[in-house]
Order: structure tokens, then C-alpha cells, then sequence
């Protein structure tokens, strides 16, 4: 899943992001208020991880305006102003969690993934498609019943794909949820990507849809 960090104060930021990419997100960083408002308004996340104070606009602020201008993803506060009456004025504004500093790393990543699944409408952590399960805490997969070893790549493509079930997702968004604007592959990437996972688990577990994307379907 991609995420975007949002969050002024270096030393939190560099640990946040090595966990993030530890537990397998995608993480993209903004330091200052205007900078995550406009990355947050143009770049499609999966979910925020909100400071409240920043430099040159505040996180409510940017919490609103997201909200005001329609976007919908998961939104996580985490802030050193952790008094009832700030969790109240977030979660009003359009927040879906409120974590105040400091904070154990291991909640931070169960809050987001619990949110991330709620988002998506998926209740628990194991997400099973007919005979593919695939397990977000340990970043494992099992087809019909037996371990399949994948690459990191592999895994947040597939989990993008379990996620978005019944829709096809295109190249192009897929690149972006598996590399972020650190550099984004091209769709022939994403193509390598896919076939090596259908060499895998089989030529029909992934489907492509001309002209749309790859999309894993429900079983009736």
C-alpha cells in the first residue's frame, strides 16, 4: 500500500519511514504543510499519516481542505497535541484515527493497516480470494493451501490487486503503489511483474481486461 507521511520533525520521519518500508508500504514524505496538501490533492494514496503542527499550514487545515475538495482516503493523526478536545476537532474534521506522541511503532502500523483494510472493506488481515490467501502481517501468500515464495514487489502487487478485488487496475497505478514518486516503473515492468506471478500461482488467478488493467475476480 502506498502512504503518505506527513511530518516535520526529522528523527520521527526516518524512523516512521524505515518501519513503514519494514512492514511493506510504499512511503512518500512531506515536511511542511503545503507540500503534503498538494501531494496529498494530486497523488492517489491508499492512506495519510497526519502531524498537526507543521510549518506554513497546519495539519487540520490540510485535513479539511482534503475533505472540503473530496478525497477519501484514510486519514491517521499523529501529534504531540494529544488533549480530548484536539482528537475531537480532528475526527470532526474528516480524521479516521487519532494516535497522540509518543507512540509504540507497532500500533502505529496495526492503526494503518486495520484502517487501510476498513477502506476497502475488508474486515481482517488474512484476505482470501478463492484459493489465494494472502496474510498483510506477515506478508505471505498461500495458494491452495501451500506456501508460494514471492519477492516484495510481488507481494504489494498482489495485495494491491486482493484489496481493489472485482476491479481492474491499470499499469499505471499499480507502478505508483509499488514504487511512489521515488521512481515508478514502466508498464512493461508491471507486465514482468505479473507474469512472473502467474508462473506462480497460475495463468488465471491474474486477469487482464484490454484497455483497463489486471484485476483478481471473486469467486461466486
Amino acid at each position: 500500500m502506498r502512504v503518505l507521511l506527513v511530518e516535520d520533525e526529522p528523527v520521527i520521519a526516518e524512523d516512521v519511514i524505515a518501519a513503514f518500508k519494514e512492514s511493506g508500504f510504499i512511503v512518500d514524505h512531506a515536511k511542511d504543510g503545503e507540500d503534503a496538501w498538494f501531494m496529498g490533492d494530486t497523488e492517489p494514496y491508499d492512506a495519510v499519516v497526519l502531524d498537526l503542527g507543521l510549518p506554513k499550514l497546519d495539519g487540520l487545515s490540510i485535513l479539511k481542505r482534503w475533505r472540503a475538495a473530496g478525497q477519501t482516503f484514510p486519514i491517521l493523526i499523529l501529534s504531540a497535541r494529544g488533549s480530548w478536545m484536539e482528537r475531537v476537532d480532528g475526527i470532526e474534521a474528516g480524521a479516521d484515527d487519532y494516535l497522540p506522541k509518543p507512540f509504540e511503532m507497532a500500533e502505529l502500523i496495526a492503526r494503518l493497516r486495520a484502517l487501510i483494510r476498513r477502506s476497502a472493506g475488508v474486515a481482517q488481515p488474512v484476505v482470501t480470494v478463492g484459493d489465494l490467501i494472502v496474510d498483510t502481517r506477515r506478508m505471505s501468500i498461500l495458494f491452495g493451501g501451500q506456501p508460494i515464495r514471492v519477492t516484495p514487489l510481488e507481494f504489494r502487487l498482489i495485495d494491491y490487486l486482493v484489496h481493489n478485488v472485482n476491479r481492474a487496475v491499470s499499469a499505471g497505478e499499480l507502478s505508483e503503489h509499488l514504487h511512489g514518486l521515488d521512481g515508478a516503473a514502466d508498464t512493461n515492468a508491471i507486465e514482468a511483474i505479473v507474469s512472473r506471478l502467474r508462473r506462480k500461482l497460475g495463468p488465471d488467478v491474474i486477469s487482464t481486461r484490454r484497455g483497463f488493467g489486471y484485476v483478481i475476480e471473486s469467486v461466486p
